[in-house]
């Protein structure tokens, strides 16, 4: 009746391509036949494709077939995160936090900075576009041509994307203890997306080059209550939120798997010979965006929970409003 019951939220994805792998994973061993062992083999392989998990983790776990380490390394596994992070974002959409994600990097292509005076509502519907996110019209088809342009020379591109998240409570994380700051269970979350190199909160790198000064945030009163002149902690100190829009910046290297493949060595015969390409993207930084949004709302949910927890919706928004 549109509530929940208590008992745990199941979610089922199907993969449309399983139909395709019906011998390779449900064939017993007594239905080991010839032509059956044939369909196997030609679904495994054994050339190790660099950026990927195929090397560490068949060393790892002592594998002859790298699909063993593919199948559980791909990024695809994030599906059922983004499912997962719609439901935490509906728990923080209760209290009035919301967030969304926008692509400001592709290649070499860059972003604008962004107006001043542009409504939180314009910046949202400005991220909307479905193809690559850029709050920026002019930006965005400079972004699709670098893609294209990557597309028809058989490589493939990184980028960067920023997530934001607004009305945010003061005190979600812990200065205390070092594995409750919410800025480290952010950046493990983000960090931890598959081709994420880099992880930035507020101002990130930035800060390096800012004096004392120019780097922290003024208090002011505003209207009798606290607030600040800037944001370059990114909502974020101490280890807990300070109650400023929460800014995540994520860098994202380009996807590993290529149509013109790296050299490298096939594990079978130890020769060298060209990576496995087997199907690919050419970009996925605005699918990441979509991942790293749901992470951290999940992040944020439990960090909510732990400062205004309770039994019932009711009585959560009875102990946040106290």
């Amino acid at each position: 009746h549109g509530v929940t019951t208590g008992a745990p939220i199941c979610i089922e994805i199907k993969n449309k391509d399983f139909e395709n792998w019906t011998v390779v994973m449900n064939t017993s061993p007594v239905e080991m036949t010839d032509e059956n062992i044939a369909k196997i083999q030609e679904k495994s392989f054994t050339k190790l494709r660099p950026g990927h998990a195929d090397y560490a983790g068949s060393v790892k776990y002592g594998f002859d077939d790298l699909r063993n380490v593919l199948e559980r390394s791909s990024a695809r596994k994030t599906a059922i995160e983004v499912a997962v992070g719609n439901i935490a974002k509906q728990i923080l959409k209760q209290f009035g936090i919301e967030g969304f994600s926008t692509i400001i990097k592709i290649g070499t292509v860059n972003a604008p900075e962004y107006k001043a005076d542009m409504l939180w509502n314009d910046f949202i519907s400005a991220t909307e576009q479905p193809e690559v996110k850029c709050w920026d019209d002019e930006t965005s088809e400079k972004m699709k041509q670098e893609i294209d342009r990557a597309k028809e020379t058989g490589t493939t591109l990184g980028g960067q994307f920023e997530i934001f998240f607004i009305n945010i409570p003061v005190g979600l994380g812990s200065y205390v203890h070092y594995d409750r700051a919410i800025d480290g269970l952010i950046a493990q979350a983000v960090m931890s997306i598959p081709a994420v190199k880099a992880v930035e909160i507020g101002v990130g790198v930035k800060a390096s080059e800012l004096k004392g000064c120019e780097m922290h945030d003024p208090f002011i009163l505003k209207e009798g209550e606290i607030d600040r002149v800037t944001n370059n902690a990114g909502g974020i100190e101490g280890g807990m939120t300070n109650g400023k829009t929460l800014i995540v910046r994520g860098t994202m290297k380009a996807i590993p798997t290529m149509r013109t493949p790296l050299p490298t060595v096939d594990i079978k015969d130890m020769s060298e010979t060209e990576a496995h390409f087997e199907r690919s993207d050419v970009c996925a930084v605005p699918a990441c965006a979509v991942v790293a949004e749901a992470r951290i709302a999940t992040v944020l949910v439990d960090a909510f929970l732990d400062k205004f927890g309770g039994d019932s919706l009711k009585e959560i928004k009875a102990h946040y409003e106290c």
